[in-house]
């Protein structure tokens, strides 16, 4: 399978149900190697830190033309029954691995050759056992014959056939899947009908409520949250229907990121490559939700240099002020004029002010959702655009600057999502800043961008060039071969 096919589907909605395969097993064996593998990209984080795996990870996939979707899941290291000095991220990952047991059809048991069966894979095996789910026994970094042997013992679990498998050299995982998928009933390609469906980056710094955000959405507790930092590693994707006012949907999918903080304080080399994740994700995405805490001067250094991030993107972009539970003695206006001064480089953004926690105007949030999803689309015509820009020179006449008034010949769109256009003019040292703000404007509010970032670039008019058949006119010289 290759990636290309991986992205074709990646921002797209099924209209058959896909079955589900979800890879588990205890920590460091090889869960996310796996998974990339058979996707054929990076989506999961594989380091050799344990637990670097906390919320599910779901992608679909192809394999042999056939369709299914693909679940990694965070280790399981605790024993079955263990309550004393249990680890928080342990119960987490645990409460994950429960409900994507839950959601699955099929389930990989994924062990490791290298250190053996382990007890904590035998109570792994407990578990799934006790699901009543078909199990397939994989057993990674096979790389040797002798290896091969050691997975041997693995049978002892009692999932009949074990499948020896080297995820870094892709040996072996041919023969797992299509046992795998022969069991499940995978979906040949041919009969999805593909939904297109919008790609929603979730972002800002640690702590501001972001999986709290998604899990409102959802209306499910999908993703773990916590007061720590760093809790998001992998940029999780989830399906999610936004809801017009009218009752209207369009699929489109949440991706969670990792909070965004500044690179002195990253511990780790797992955070930096969780960073690295959440930046893609923006790159990759079609809108942005930029999370930010509801507040006076609630602003922050690094706030802004998300901002800066997101503006450079050329994203869609609407402005989530979490926590506003929290900030009942300040006017809803006051806190806008607070979070504009701060973000001066959205102003084209809607804030809606939430509260993840106690589910405050979530309403207000699908609507703006829904509406800058379709400002994404706004066609700006040449005719239009340039009457709006004559009216506007008609109603405000431009500065002199440096003694050239300023002469706007026509202008052209140059590009869309996001919209950029050219305007061409006598002199560009002529055309002021604040008077390039009031043209924006202007565009702004003959056409529905609201969201949408809109970029001007002023260019002096091209000068006639000389026909062919002027004096002035000369051929070029062609080049001797012979010499």
């Amino acid at each position: 399978m290759s990636d290309n096919d991986n992205n074709n589907i990646s921002n797209e909605h099924t209209n058959v149900r896909l079955p589900v395969v979800a890879i588990v097993g205890r920590p460091n064996v090889g869960k996310s190697s796996l998974f990339n593998a058979v996707i054929g990209r990076r989506l999961a984080i594989v380091h050799e830190m344990s637990g670097v795996t906390r919320d599910r990870v779901v992608s679909e996939a192809r394999w042999e033309n056939r369709a299914f979707t693909l679940v990694d899941t965070g280790g399981l290291g605790m024993m079955d029954g263990k309550e004393k000095n249990v680890d928080f991220w342990d119960t987490g990952i645990a409460e994950q691995v429960k409900a994507a047991l839950e959601d699955a059809d099929v389930l990989i048991f994924v062990a490791d050759a290298q250190s053996g069966l382990t007890p904590l894979d035998e109570d792994v095996a407990k578990r799934l056992r006790s699901s009543g789910k078909p199990v397939f026994m994989a057993v990674n970094k096979c790389d040797e014959d002798r290896l091969k042997d050691d997975a041997a013992e693995f049978a002892r679990l009692g999932f009949g056939t074990v499948y020896p498998i080297c995820c870094t050299r892709r040996g072996g995982i041919g023969n797992l899947f299509n046992a795998v998928l022969d069991k499940c009933g995978a979906v040949h390609i041919s009969q999805i009908r593909k939904k297109p469906a919008i790609d929603i980056a979730v972002v800002g710094r640690p702590n501001v409520g972001k999986s709290s955000l998604i899990n409102a959405l959802l209306g499910e507790k999908r993703l773990m949250t916590s007061p720590v930092a760093g809790t998001t590693r992998d940029a999780v994707k989830v399906e999610f229907s936004i809801t017009d006012s009218d009752g209207s949907s369009l699929p489109a999918n949440l991706v969670d990121t990792a909070g965004l903080r500044k690179g002195t304080k990253i511990d780790n080399v797992v955070e930096l490559f969780s960073i690295m994740r959440a930046k893609s994700a923006v790159e990759r995405s079609e809108l942005v939700v930029f999370v930010v805490e509801a507040g006076r001067n609630a602003i922050t250094a690094q706030d802004r240099k998300i901002a800066h991030l997101i503006e450079s993107s050329g994203r869609a972009c609407v402005i989530v002020a979490n926590k506003i539970d929290l900030c009942q003695d300040v006017a809803e206006k006051e806190l806008e004029s607070s979070l504009r001064r701060g973000l001066p480089q959205l102003g084209f953004a809607p804030v809606v002010f939430i509260s993840a926690e106690k589910m405050i105007n979530f309403d207000a949030l699908q609507v703006a959702l829904a509406k800058v999803s379709a400002n994404r689309s706004t066609e700006i015509t040449t005719g239009k655009l340039n009457r709006v820009l004559a009216d506007a020179l008609e109603m405000t006449p431009p500065p002199v600057v440096s003694t050239v008034p300023l002469k706007l010949f026509y202008a052209s769109l140059a590009g869309i999502r996001p919209p950029k256009i050219k305007l061409f003019v006598n002199k560009v040292d002529a055309a002021a800043d604040n008077y390039l703000v009031f043209l924006k404007k202007q565009i702004r509010k003959n056409f529905s961008l609201e969201g949408i970032p809109l970029a001007l670039e002023v260019v002096e008019r091209p000068k006639k060039i000389a026909s062919i058949r002027s004096a002035s006119y000369q051929a070029p010289r062609r080049k001797n071969k012979n010499k």
